[in-house]
């Protein structure tokens, strides 16, 4: 039988989020225990396109929405963290790009006027032209308008691998997961067999966290799932593009971010609204050729004849909203030793913290276990999608 453990603060699901909240929580001298049945950030975090957003997308109709207030102050964060000078030391996490664009491709160059006026975006974009162009538009036959955000985007790997490192002896491989009760009451879980008893328990772990409720007994709060149809691309002659662009909606048509593969190729990674409502209704054969007429009409220029195609279907599991909307910020719940949350999108990630933070100064769980645990069995790193769906 496994040794027993008694921790500050036990945490289930290894993504992002939860390295985070993990890394936050052991720099402040909580000892700590997490769990991943799988491979860390390999749900939803190791599928997200890395943008650190910091609420652009969201004022596209020049409306101030509670998205883009909340999460406004958020690249400022990761940025500090990736200098080494933040909450949590990133330094040596590989950034993608230093900058976000919004891409208006020539005639919907005039719904730009309410996005401009919105409070979410004043003084935070500027446009750029020339040399200043991303690379895969500086082309004399594109005649669009491109603005530089204020935003970032992170190789997402080297987020999970940096914060791994930093979460020291705390990560733990476990398969069966079930709640551990004292009276009736939750005091810990048992992981493999063995007793891991805290303070505090956190459920992290995205759309895993509806069978874990149900494990320990309880029905809320409850979670949606908002279904993505991401498309992959692989070619010969991409060049890096960061950039979410204007449609005639509140959405981005399309967003593309471009992330380095094993082989020295550049993978475009597309979502925006290509990926949502329509493209979640298409088979994979009919998204690929949604998308490849997307970027015939958008980017005519880009010999795309040797690329390689694939599709993602990805589940966002978020906390339930009315109509399937996307939740504004972190989200947190708590029942006794037990606190439930989603991070919601990456970039939300240290709002996620302060609110499991908040959450123990108000309780008054202070650290009080030592940090010396035993030798358990660490999950695996995540491997990106495009390296498993394009050879």
């Amino acid at each position: 039988m496994p040794s027993a453990i008694s921790t500050d603060v036990l945490i289930v699901g290894a993504g992002v989020a939860g390295l985070w909240l993990n890394a936050r929580l052991r720099r402040q001298g909580f000892a700590t225990v997490l769990v991943e049945s799988a491979s860390l950030g390999g749900g939803q975090s190791v599928k997200s396109q890395g943008i650190i957003h910091g609420g652009a997308k969201y004022a596209l109709h020049g409306a101030l929405t509670g998205a883009s207030e909340a999460i406004a102050d958020m690249p400022r964060r990761w940025r500090e963290a990736l200098a080494g000078t933040g909450e949590l030391d990133l330094s040596g996490v590989r950034l993608l790009s230093d900058a976000h664009y919004l891409w208006s491709p020539g005639t919907l160059a005039g719904n730009l006027t309410s996005f401009f006026a919105s409070k979410a975006v004043r003084g935070r974009v500027d446009q750029v032209k020339g040399e200043q162009l991303p690379p895969a538009l500086q082309d004399r036959r594109f005649k669009g308008k491109v603005y530089r955000l204020a935003e970032l985007v992170v190789d997402v790997p080297s987020v999970i691998q940096r914060l791994a490192d930093l979460g020291g002896d705390s990560l733990l491989a476990g398969q069966k997961i079930e709640p551990l009760l004292e009276n009736d009451r939750l005091v810990g879980l048992r992981v493999d067999g063995r007793e891991i008893r805290a303070q505090r328990i956190v459920l992290s772990a995205g759309a895993g966290n509806a069978d874990l409720l149900q494990a320990v007994g309880l029905s809320q709060p409850a979670m949606q799932r908002r279904p993505l149809h991401m498309v992959l691309v692989k070619g010969p002659s991409l060049k890096p593009l960061y950039a979410h662009c204007l449609g005639g909606g509140p959405k981005p048509r399309v967003t593309v971010t471009t992330h380095p593969a094993a082989d020295g190729q550049w993978v475009w990674y597309l979502g925006g609204d290509l990926a949502e409502a329509e493209g979640v209704a298409r088979e994979p054969a009919a998204q690929i050729a949604a998308a490849q007429k997307e970027l015939g009409q958008l980017l005519p220029w880009v010999d795309l004849s040797q690329a390689q195609w694939a599709t993602l279907r990805v589940d966002r599991a978020e906390p339930a909203q009315s109509g399937l909307t996307r939740p504004d910020n972190a989200f947190l719940a708590e029942q006794d030793r037990l606190l439930v949350g989603w991070p919601t999108k990456l970039a939300l990630a240290p709002d996620f913290a302060d609110r499991v933070l908040a959450a123990l100064e108000r309780d008054g769980i202070r650290p009080g276990h030592s940090q010396a645990l035993p030798d358990l069995p660490k999950p695996p790193l995540a491997q990106p999608a495009w390296e498993q769906l394009l050879p």
